[in-house]
């Protein structure tokens, strides 16, 4: 049986799986908490399994296992800020949030403000971040079909980002939370089966000798000890203060992104009392830690077996790393038939990891639009539950096409740097809002809606005119390393990564919308700070 195969054959019982999973979710979804929080009955450790499921996504397992294979040392970086970004989470968020919101982000910054002009801002915000997450898994979805199929036309790839798309919005339409929190729990524990093998195997290939694996690893890389080092990708000497200032971008934006992404915030709602989403994040940062491990494993083994102009030459984003790793290691020490089946299995697993994170961003997005837009903008209130969840269930079809017709158009970005975009506009717009919802007394309406609108407007303006979209020319194999074509050259902001500058401008904008409004609610606030700190009356909690 063929690579190709085998893949679909194992791809085929997930997805048969999982949907059965999924319908069977939905006998148990009878109103809105079902839908959106999955009844609150989650325990701890399945929430942490499914923030893993959720987190993990083609980024880390693709994404970032290219970068290092590419790029060494500095492609680690994303490693440890996407994992440092837990800290944040748990710290400052994820309690809080669980006892004064009831499902979405906007429910915790209506709940002492005026609720229309802040729920508009928070839902535009929620499906900005959630599409261009979105597109990074899409991106992912088309290179592991080029490589498995050796299919390079775009309609292949197109085919199967419309596919992927598909089967998302069924498991969210269908399923609600419930469904989509049991794909991201069999998803997680596949993904963490799938990169423990690997990193097994070619540890165990080198005689578990860490040093001689990065050692080979730099031999092959045709850099030589400088893979090892940093400054190889980002603050290289060519890129100058330029450069140095787009890795500390980077990096902010890694850090605090986590704690303002929609379909992260939306899981602390799905457990019982704020201890058990305390717990879970913990549970979380767990599983996500030793997998971040996993991925040092996966990429510097892949330069080291497999090689990085090969790597490159599959895919140039290097999306490709840890499944060519895969058929590597299994040839080595299983033969080709082993190979094949590692790959095969490893294949089946990034697909896994794509539809499940998918569905928590098309979940997270659609019931923001039915919950926050329709229900409290729209309705003012006056909605049901039932034209809630039906309204929900008409916006995943919505998003998912958006989400499909964007994918199709950014195949050639790295899915790793498209994730980090998403946790720059996240960091940019949603986390000023939050914190100080949470932490600044004096915050209101004008302060909500000029943080988010300020920080998210700043992020999308500069990735808009960054080299990303524009100006940065030809790569070796002469297409564009930009968005758009490489003749084409409108880019004025020099930095790849905008969180340098539109996270200060979205507390800033915070900041000074708050001050110039005379708005200012004490015992709105100080009901808000006992709900938030105690958990008192979070369970009856719908805020206006």
């Amino acid at each position: 049986m063929s690579h190709e195969t085998l893949a679909i054959t194992l791809f085929v019982i997930f997805v048969g799986f999982t949907l059965f999973l999924t319908l069977r979710a939905s006998r148990q979804t009878k109103d809105a908490t079902d839908y959106y929080a999955g009844g609150r009955n989650f325990s701890p450790i399945q929430n942490g399994l499914a923030i893993g499921g959720d987190y993990m996504s083609a980024a880390s397992f693709l994404g970032i296992a290219g970068i290092i294979a590419l790029s060494g040392y500095d492609g680690f970086l994303y490693s440890i800020g996407f994992l440092v970004a837990w800290l944040v989470a748990l710290l400052l968020v994820a309690e809080l949030l669980r006892n004064s919101g009831r499902f979405t982000m906007a429910d915790v910054l209506a709940f002492r403000m005026s609720p229309r002009p802040v729920r508009t801002a928070a839902g535009v915000s929620t499906i900005v971040v959630s599409v261009f997450y979105l597109l990074a898994q899409m991106v992912g979805a088309g290179a592991l079909v080029a490589l498995l199929f050796g299919l390079t036309s775009d309609a292949a790839k197109a085919l199967t980002i419309v596919a992927v798309g598909a089967l998302m919005i069924i498991y969210v339409v269908v399923g609600g939370m419930k469904g989509t929190t049991w794909v991201q729990i069999v998803k997680a524990v596949l993904l963490m089966t799938g990169a423990a093998l690997i990193t097994l195997l070619v540890l165990g290939h080198y005689g578990f000798n860490f040093s001689e694996m990065l050692g080979k690893a730099a031999e092959q890389s045709g850099k030589g000890d400088k893979f090892l080092e940093p400054g190889l990708k980002y603050g290289t000497d060519a890129q100058g203060l330029e450069g140095k200032l787009d890795l500390i971008s980077l990096g902010l934006a890694l850090v605090l992104g986590t704690a303002g992404l929609p379909h992260i915030l939306i899981r602390f709602y799905t457990v019982p009392t704020a201890k058990d989403a305390r717990k879970s994040v913990l549970w979380g940062i767990g599983i996500i830690g030793v997998f971040y491990l996993l991925t040092l494993v996966l990429g510097f083994g892949a330069a080291a077996l497999v090689g990085s102009k090969e790597i490159a030459k599959s895919n140039a984003a290097g999306n490709t790393a840890a499944p060519l790793l895969a058929e590597k290691i299994g040839d080595i020490v299983f033969g080709s038939t082993g190979g094949t089946i590692l790959l095969a299995f490893i294949a089946a697993v990034a697909f896994a990891t794509i539809l499940a994170v998918v569905a928590g961003l098309t979940l997270a997005s659609s019931s923001s639009v039915a919950h926050d837009l329709y229900a409290h903008v729209i309705r003012k209130g006056q909605a049901t539950e039932k034209e809630e969840v039906r309204v929900a269930k008409i916006s995943a079809f919505v998003i998912g096409a958006i989400a499909i017709v964007l994918g199709i158009f950014a195949q050639k970005l790295n899915v790793a740097f498209l994730v980090a975009l998403a946790f720059a506009v996240a960091a940019s717009g949603n986390l000023p809002a939050i914190l100080y919802s949470l932490f600044w007394k004096r915050f209101n309406t004008q302060g909500a809606v000029s943080a988010i609108y300020g920080g998210l407007g700043s992020a999308m303006l500069l990735v808009f005119f960054s080299p990303v979209v524009s100006g940065k020319g030809a790569g070796a194999d002469g297409k564009s390393l930009s968005l758009f074509p490489a003749d084409v050259d409108f880019h004025w902001f020099p930095l790849d990564n905008p969180g340098l500058v539109s996270i200060p401008i979205g507390f800033l904008c915070g900041y000074l919308g708050t001050i110039l409004s005379k708005e200012y609610n004490a015992q709105k606030y100080a009901e808000m700070e006992v709900r938030s700190l105690t958990g008192i009356g979070a369970e009856k909690a719908t805020p206006h």
